[in-house]
């Protein structure tokens, strides 16, 4: 378990402890101390069966993740191989050619030229070079790809850094997560020096790889932890972020530990300290999608927790994209004192295309009460976009919009047929998105979590400012 120390509340879901019974037992007893699959001080009582029955679901849904995640893994593999293998070999005509010969290219998993399953569905490595440093959506449309190149494995990254942007490559970290005992946080630096000596800085972390079951269960776990005076935070991102079983979440880490693993938060904001202190005119944007949205967001709230002046003084903005609910509207309140700069300007952007089903989750409702904060930047599937206080049918299960949710999902499958047509090849679709375009017409707010859409949105839709007091001004 954490140390609690740290936390005035918490609930703590352990789904590697789930038996049949326990899972069973949540359903008709909020007693959590009779309950092996969670943890919370001592006479926790979960009131209300609404609640019950998310934790429930919660865990069950972890605890078959678990159960599944080498199966998922070695789908993933041959998936990465054979996505790998046609394009390495030229097409499936030459890679057939090539076969008859005994000629084929067999892909080297974690090679510069290896994509990630991300990487197969949007295929785009450069940037957009009608987007230039000074236009109002260069850092977005720099931040997207970041976040997307995220994905990829460290060599593929710091080849696309280098040979494709022509940018520096800082560092890349494989972080632990001491609740899952794996290593399953990712991240990059890197600096941009369009505007030298005014070096701005990016920091990337990975999203949810599509057939890595542990980092489901980090996107799915209802776990809390209330921080005094901060709020309550989503137990598996913060677990994610650096959280540990027995030292909680503290300013500095034992230097004299032998076996310290690397946690991203600190590793992350120590090389941020060294490259700022280099150069005073530096700043950084912090950005992610998916799950890489919510530690991106999260990690200016830790650095402000713990009184990190300078660093905040510094950050540029955060940019996410597809980012699920991180806290409850106290954290909101909390985040909405530090994420402003000293002139008021907001310098958080949280960007969400149409249907994600990604940015509705957690629910926000009366059980749960996770919340969004900040403004919401949401782009429609004409990729026009307008500033929102939250995005449209918050927790998406809304019967009111099943129908245009399905109607949607047919147009955005017609429309990848056309649109590298209309705006030209960096828009083509290929067959991979095409099929998850097809999954779409059964659960529609997947595809539009694809980081394909959020690249559109950057390039191809309106841009937004947030420096405005009217909640919904469309801009063209």
């Amino acid at each position: 378990m954490a140390d609690t120390g740290s936390f005035t509340d918490y609930l703590e879901l352990r789904p590697d402890k789930a038996g049949l019974l326990d899972l069973l037992h949540v359903l008709y007893s909020g007693n959590v101390d009779e309950n092996e699959s969670m943890f919370g001080p001592p006479g926790t009582e979960i009131a209300g069966m609404r609640r019950r029955w998310d934790i429930f679901i919660s865990l069950l849904v972890q605890r078959s993740l678990l159960l599944l995640s080498s199966p998922m893994a070695r789908f993933g593999s041959a998936v990465g191989f054979w996505g790998n293998l046609v394009p390495d070999n030229g097409g499936l005509l030459s890679l057939f050619a090539n076969f008859m010969r005994g000629e084929v290219q067999i892909p080297e998993k974690g090679s510069d030229t290896y994509r990630s399953a991300i990487g197969l569905i949007d295929t785009r490595v450069k940037l957009d070079k009608s987007i230039k440093s000074g236009d109002p959506r260069y850092q977005a449309a720099l931040a997207i790809m970041a976040a997307k190149l995220s994905y990829e494995n460290e060599r593929f990254i710091k080849s696309t850094i280098k040979n494709q942007w022509k940018m520096e490559f800082l560092a890349y970290y494989n972080c632990w997560n001491d609740y899952q005992e794996d290593f399953t946080t990712q991240a990059f630096i890197m600096r941009d020096k369009t505007n030298s000596p005014a070096d701005l800085i990016v920091v990337a972390f990975r999203g949810t790889e599509p057939f890595d079951a542990t980092q489901w269960c980090t996107d799915i776990d209802f776990s809390w932890y209330e921080i005094p005076h901060v709020g309550k935070i989503h137990g598996g991102f913060i677990k994610a972020l650096g959280l540990q079983k027995n030292g909680g979440l503290p300013e500095k880490l034992d230097a004299h530990s032998n076996n310290q693993k690397p946690y991203a938060y600190y590793v992350v904001r120590e090389k941020l300290r060294d490259e700022l202190r280099r150069n005073e005119n530096a700043r950084y944007v912090v950005t992610g999608h998916s799950l890489g949205g919510a530690l991106a967001v999260l990690f200016p709230l830790v650095l402000a927790l713990h009184g990190e002046d300078l660093l905040l003084e510094r950050l540029e903005g955060v940019y996410t994209f597809g980012q699920p609910r991180v806290g409850d509207e106290k954290l909101g309140e909390f985040a909405e004192k530090y994420l402003g700069d000293a002139e008021g300007r907001r310098r958080y952007s949280r960007f969400v295309y149409c249907n994600d089903l990604v940015p509705r989750l957690p629910y926000d409702d009366s059980t749960l009460l996770f919340k969004h904060f900040g403004k919401c930047l949401y782009y429609n599937s004409f990729y026009r976009g307008t500033v929102k206080d939250e995005e449209p049918n918050k927790n998406y299960f809304s019967v009111f919009t099943v129908i245009p949710k399905y109607f949607n999902a047919m147009w955005e499958l017609v429309r990848g047929f056309f649109i590298g047509f209309i705006e030209g090849s960096d828009y083509s679709e290929g067959w991979t998105l095409r099929l998850l375009r097809l999954f779409g017409l059964i659960v529609p707010g997947l595809p539009p979590h694809s980081p394909q859409d959020y690249v559109n949105c950057t390039r191809l839709g309106n841009y937004l400012p947030l420096d405005t007091d009217k909640h919904e001004i469309k801009l063209d």
